[in-house]
C-alpha cells in the first residue's frame, strides 16, 4: 500500500479545551465538517467512515453520509492509526474510495460522553482492578518503575519531557497550557502517583479531529497538499501489567514501529520530524526507544540533551503533545494533525524543509501500538 493512498483533509474542532457547550457526537462532526471544507469535498463524496468513541452511524446520520465500507476499531488511543491503515486497505482493495476518520470527545467537561465501567469479573477487574489498579496514573507507573530500576533513571531526567514540550506549545496559540516550566516547576507539582507528578501527567480538555484518505491518484485533484502513507505498522499485545512480556518496553510498541520503517523503505536518518503519544512524560521515552531512533535505556538523555527541542536533530511532539497542547482521553489524532501540519508546511512551530513525518502511536495502556511514516512526497 506504500505510496498509494494519501490525505487529502485534516481538521480539528473549531474549539479545542474547554467546550463545555458541546457533545461528544456534536464533535466527531464538526471536525468531520471542517475536514471536509479543507478537502473540498461534501458528505455525498465520502463513501467510507470510521468513527472511534462514538457509533459510526450516529456520526453518519447527522452528516447525511451513506457509506459502503465502516470500521469501529477500538484499541484506545492510537485507534486512528489502526483506522487510517485499514482505510488504506480498503482503499486499495476498492472497498471505498474516500474515507472519512472522526474524532471527538468531551474528556473535560462530559458532554454526552461515553463512560468506561470495567466488569468485575473481567481480567482486569479480578486481577488489577481489585489490587488498586483504578486508573492510567497508578497503571502506568508500575512498568516504568521497572524501567527507572534497571536503567537507572531520576525523576530529574524524566521531569525534562514536559519541560522540553512546554517550550514547543509556547509556539502554538491553540495549546492549552503555554507558560514556560522549569525542572523544578515539575517536580514541585502536586504527586499523581509516584513518580508521575501533575505536569508529568497529560492534560484533560474537550475537542477532536478529523482526517480524510484517498488514493493517491484521486489526491491530486484535492484542495490541499496531499501527504502520502509510505508506511505503517500496528500490533496489540495485552492491556495487563501482569501479562505483559518485558516490562521495560511493551513489546506492541516495537513490532508496530519495525513494521512501519520496513513498509516504507525509509531510514530513521530520513526523518525529518517525530510525533510520540505522550499520555505521561514516560511514553514518548519508550515510544522513542520503540521507534528506534535511540537504543534501550538511552531516551531520557535523549530528551535532556535538548534533541527534541527547538533546534534540537529530531524535532518532537512539535505542538506541545498531550502534556500542553491537549490531551482529550485518545490523543492520538491530535499528533497525526500535526504531522500532517508539518508536511503541509502550515504548523505554527514549523520544523524548516520537513519531508518526512514519523507518528507513532500507544492505545489501552501497553495493550496496541501503532506507527505512520507519512511524506509529502510519493514515491
Amino acid at each position: 500500500m506504500a505510496n498509494s493512498v494519501a490525505i487529502t483533509g485534516a481538521a480539528e474542532t473549531t474549539k479545542i479545551g474547554k467546550v463545555p457547550d458541546v457533545s461528544e457526537l456534536e464533535l466527531h462532526c464538526d471536525a468531520a465538517i471542517n475536514a471536509m471544507n479543507d478537502a473540498g469535498l461534501k458528505p455525498a463524496d465520502i463513501d467510507g467512515v470510521c468513527a472511534v468513541g462514538e457509533y459510526a452511524g450516529l456520526v453518519t446520520l447527522n452528516l447525511g453520509i451513506s457509506p459502503t465500507w465502516v470500521d469501529g476499531t477500538m484499541v484506545g488511543g492510537c485507534s486512528f492509526f489502526f483506522m487510517l491503515r485499514h482505510a488504506a486497505a480498503a482503499i486499495a482493495a476498492g472497498y471505498c474510495k474516500t474515507v472519512l476518520i472522526t474524532h471527538g470527545e468531551s474528556g473535560r467537561s462530559r458532554v454526552g460522553s461515553m463512560n468506561w465501567n470495567p466488569e468485575p469479573y473481567s481480567l482486569y477487574g479480578q486481577f488489577e482492578l481489585s489490587y488498586g489498579m483504578m486508573d492510567p496514573p497508578a497503571m502506568f507507573t508500575v512498568p516504568f518503575l521497572r524501567y527507572m530500576k534497571d536503567y537507572g533513571i531520576s525523576e530529574e531526567k524524566l521531569a525534562m519531557v514536559p519541560v522540553v514540550q512546554r517550550e514547543w506549545a509556547a509556539k502554538n496559540p491553540r495549546a492549552f497550557a503555554r507558560d514556560p516550566i522549569t525542572v523544578d516547576d515539575v517536580l514541585n507539582s502536586r504527586m499523581i502517583a509516584w513518580p508521575f507528578r501533575k505536569l508529568m501527567c497529560c492534560l484533560v480538555t474537550d475537542g477532536g479531529a478529523a482526517v480524510i484518505l484517498t488514493s493517491a491518484d484521486r489526491a491530486k485533484d484535492g484542495a490541499e497538499k496531499p501527504v502520502y502513507l509510505l508506511g505503517s505498522g500496528e500490533a496489540v499485545e495485552t492491556p495487563l501489567i501482569g501479562q505483559l512480556s518485558d516490562l521495560k518496553s511493551p513489546r506492541a510498541f516495537y513490532t508496530a514501529a519495525r513494521n512501519a520503517f520496513s513498509s516504507s523503505g525509509i531510514s530513521h536518518d530520513e526523518v525529518d520530524h517525530l510525533m510520540l503519544y505522550d499520555a505521561f512524560a514516560h511514553t514518548p521515552v519508550w515510544g522513542l526507544e520503540a521507534t528506534g531512533f535511540v537504543e534501550p535505556g538511552e531516551a531520557c538523555d535523549f530528551f535532556a540533551e535538548r534533541h527534541t527541542a527547538p533546534g534540537g536533530k529530531l524535532p518532537t511532539n512539535t505542538s506541545g503533545g498531550g502534556l500542553s497542547y491537549t490531551h482529550t482521553g485518545m490523543y492520538g489524532m491530535f499528533a497525526l494533525q500535526e504531522s500532517i501540519r508539518q508536511l503541509r508546511g502550515t504548523a505554527p512551530a514549523q520544523v524548516e524543509g520537513a519531508k518526512v513525518s514519523v507518528c507513532h502511536g500507544v492505545g489501552n495502556m501497553f495493550e496496541a501500538g501503532a506507527t505512520l511514516v507519512l511524506s509529502n512526497e510519493c514515491g
